[in-house]
């Protein structure tokens, strides 16, 4: 109730890594998870027990995004390894595969730096004014957009980062984007700006934020609920490998802006002082926005009373972590 105290209640799904939950607007006891490798499972009873809804049918596989249609919630979009986007209109138990993707030539040549992963589909937004609407996030090969739910899709590569992991859209005007990368071609010198980047223009034009700051390499973003023009997000020196080559690791901080992107400064407190691991996601409490928790890559969870201003570490620590969502039963 404090939010102070928690324990671990289920640890389902060992055999595989989930890159994304997702938990149904209309039901909190009701959560999918995104494997990567045996698609979309679903959970009823907030994650003690789990199926696949569509066993033994034609389904996303290798699983790295997992989106709702804001207007729909029976209608889920996943997007996958190798790049691909499927659509589910009855909670995953069926899936159509949006071939169209691939009509953009632009797809088939993006690669991926490391030879264990696919190029990848890592983040789906969707606007909540017109759900036809939706932007997609290719790993790593900037991103597509498409205004009439999937049928043709325009490739989005001006003046941003090839490297997108997050786009967010403003709640009040979904013209304006901003996204969050991971510097890869701030790195080689061929970007404008760093880790992050906002477009008023539905994306056409983009420009750096946060260059208060040096470093480049960012993946959680994210809007407070409820102070449209307060943002948060997280940033690193250089990208995973090198993290894992010095004894300082991420070198990583909080970082918040309360006019829409314009201006940022550090968060202070316990997670930032915690900087060799990286914060991978926000989740803000849905009863009260004010309350706010940040999951790093290690598993330490951190907890904020004051939307950020100060924070906690929690009593509970859980294995790697990739994502995370709260959730009011």
């Amino acid at each position: 109730e404090d939010g102070h105290s928690w324990k671990q209640e289920h640890h389902g799904l060992k055999e595989w890594a989930i890159p994304e939950v997702a938990v149904s607007p209309n039901a909190p006891n009701k959560v999918f998870a995104g494997t990567r490798g045996d698609g979309v499972w679903v959970s009823e009873d907030f994650g003690a027990s789990w199926k696949k809804p569509c066993y033994g049918k034609r389904g996303p596989g290798k699983v790295r995004c997992l989106t709702f249609d804001p207007r729909d919630s029976n209608t889920l979009y996943a997007g996958t390894e190798p790049i691909d986007v499927f659509v589910s209109r009855d909670e995953a138990k069926s899936w159509e595969r949006l071939d169209s993707v691939w009509n953009i030539p632009w797809v088939s040549t993006v690669t991926y730096p490391v030879a264990a992963v696919e190029p990848h589909v890592r983040d789906i937004t969707i606007d909540p004014k017109d759900p036809k609407t939706m932007y997609v996030a290719l790993q790593v090969g900037y991103m597509l957009k498409t205004t009439d739910g999937g049928k043709n899709w325009e490739l989005l590569n001006k003046n941003l980062d090839c490297d997108v992991h997050t786009i967010v859209l403003d709640p009040e005007d979904s013209n304006k984007i901003f996204i969050a990368t991971g510097g890869h071609d701030c790195r080689a010198g061929k970007a404008p700006g760093r880790a992050l980047y906002s477009s008023s223009d539905g994306g056409k034009n983009w420009a750096p934020m946060a260059m208060e700051f040096k470093e480049e390499y960012s993946v959680p973003l994210t809007i407070h609920p409820k102070k449209h023009n307060v943002l948060y997000s997280a940033v690193a020196n250089g990208q995973p490998g090198q993290w894992r080559k010095r004894s300082t690791g991420a070198e990583a901080f909080l970082i918040q802006s309360t006019d829409s992107g314009q201006n940022w400064k550090m968060l202070d407190g316990a997670v930032s002082q915690a900087n060799r691991s990286f914060v991978e996601t926000f989740a803000f409490d849905p009863a009260n926005a004010d309350c706010m928790y940040a999951a790093q890559r290690n598993g330490d969870l951190f907890g904020s009373e004051d939307s950020g201003s100060s924070w906690f570490k929690l009593n509970l620590s859980v294995p790697e972590l990739s994502d995370m969502k709260a959730a009011r039963a």
